[in-house]
């Protein structure tokens, strides 16, 4: 059999109707790991889903109970020889709330339902559908190799993604020697477009930054003590002024990256962003001047204003508040120094004439990414470029967050992820679908990424 053989293989699973029946029956689990009633359908989708998936591919498996009492994590392996290379594979079994009855012309969240070239469910995209798909990938190599992958995989499933990966450090620390591979590849997130195989090597980190302004009990009357009395939201609104402008551009040194260096220049020069017609537009004027839109996005910190608050905005009343609240996150790229970025942040604001805001840091994740000279990054560029007739995107980080560093830092592995959602497939709200073409193609990426691998007479180094 043969690379072609392998691909039309993947290609029919979607084609037959096949891929989607399996992909039906996980998002009919309600694994909505925020959700505290959820552990048992959690654990379900591990027990009854997947260890029989991994069974019929001649994977062994086995539950290992999370360390802090949360949902389990299923570990597989599938092992042919110690000669050839060894591939880590990772996928998350839990979503986000179904959000029942939001969703566009009453579909249920939890059943599979076409319309078009959309294939909608809680899951679909994120992640259920992504680590279904590679499952099938290898299930195809597997046929077309006559029972064999050609090399060795190994695969973990975690079912706490969406609540920040809690115990997925602890437990890949505990079980590194069963996890030790050469190559980590896995899917997640949306590719840069539609119509554009994407890999990127990591991801950015985050940090959640609260600004606090509390300077009395209670409102006192506009009219009465307007011009007299300091208002925190104005006082908020001017601090916040100091740490990004009105443009988007950082204007504290502590919370920019290092200066953006030619490699990482060189892989983002061919890369485009642009919205589909569903997406929204890009803003004019807007970000760090001197970069493309793809090095504010991949390259660059950002710092965002996600909430704010001060009085009742449904009820405003005609009084002076006495609190202004603010939550803002920075993502972060690797190199950017985030220790002591709390105290370099209230320094500053100090400076400015802001000593009454109070600042605290919450919900940290780390920046990673793969070495730009691995030597697995052109093997997995060129793979896909055979298989699809496209240049894929390769792109230094993803945007979003996840547990990259997991498997970069702790198991100290090259990353490489493959994505097979595109940006405007609604994950985490309702309307969440995957795209039939792109699906199609996903498949065959990963057939021949799969079958390539068992080419490689060793790892590459």
């Amino acid at each position: 059999m043969t690379r072609a053989d392998a691909i039309a293989r993947a290609r029919n699973d979607i084609q037959s109707g096949a891929f989607l029946t399996e992909l039906d029956r996980r998002v009919a689990y309600r694994t909505e790991s925020q959700n505290p009633s959820r552990g048992a359908e959690l654990r379900a989708y591990l027990e009854q889903e997947m260890q029989p998936a991994f069974a019929a591919l001649d994977f062994e498996s086995r539950l290992v109970e999370s360390p802090s009492g949360k949902a389990p994590f299923l570990i597989a392996e599938h092992h042919e020889s110690a000669a050839v290379p060894t591939v880590l594979i990772y996928g998350h079994g839990d979503v986000v709330d179904g959000m029942e009855g939001e969703w566009r012309e009453g579909r249920d969240p939890w059943r599979t339902t076409t319309a078009g070239a959309r294939v909608y469910g809680r899951g679909t995209a994120d992640n259920k559908g992504q680590h279904s798909i590679n499952m099938a990938a290898l299930r195809a190599v597997r046929e077309a190799r006559g029972g064999k992958l050609g090399f060795n995989a190994k695969f973990i499933v975690e079912m706490g993604e969406e609540i920040g990966s809690p115990d997925l450090g602890k437990v890949c620390d505990l079980h590194r020697d069963a996890l030790k591979a050469d190559l980590f590849m896995a899917s997640d997130g949306p590719r840069l477009s539609a119509d554009r195989p994407t890999l990127f090597l990591g991801c950015r980190g985050g940090i959640r930054i609260h600004l606090d302004v509390n300077l009395r009990d209670g409102g006192h009357h506009s009219g009465n003590w307007g011009g007299v009395l300091a208002n925190p939201a104005t006082i908020l609104v001017n601090a916040i002024s100091t740490l990004v402008d009105g443009h988007g551009r950082l204007q504290l040194e502590a919370l920019k990256p290092p200066r953006l260096t030619n490699q990482i220049r060189s892989y983002l020069a061919d890369v485009q962003v642009v919205p589909t017609e569903d997406e929204p537009a890009l803003a004019d004027n807007w970000g760090e001047e001197g970069l493309s839109p793809a090095e504010r996005l991949y390259a660059w910190n950002t710092l965002e204003v996600l909430a704010m608050s001060s009085g009742n905005i449904g009820k405003p009343a005609n009084a002076i508040p006495g609190h202004a609240n603010a939550v803002l996150q920075l993502r972060f790229v690797v190199g950017t120094r985030i220790d002591g970025l709390v105290e370099a942040i209230r320094a500053h604001l100090v400076e400015n004439g802001f000593p009454m805001v109070e600042v605290r840091a919450a919900q940290s994740f780390a920046a990673s990414r793969t070495d730009f000279d691995s030597p697995w990054i052109k093997w997995a560029a060129d793979s896909v470029q055979k298989t699809t007739g496209k240049a894929p995107a390769v792109l230094p980080n993803f945007g979003g967050s996840l547990p990259n560093d997991v498997f970069s830092e702790i198991l100290g592995l090259p990353t490489i992820w493959v994505p097979h959602s595109y940006p405007g497939c609604s994950q985490h709200a309702p309307n969440e679908h995957i795209l039939l073409p792109l699906t199609e193609e996903a498949l065959t990426v990963m057939a021949g990424l799969f079958w390539d691998l068992g080419e490689l007479p060793k790892p590459l180094s």
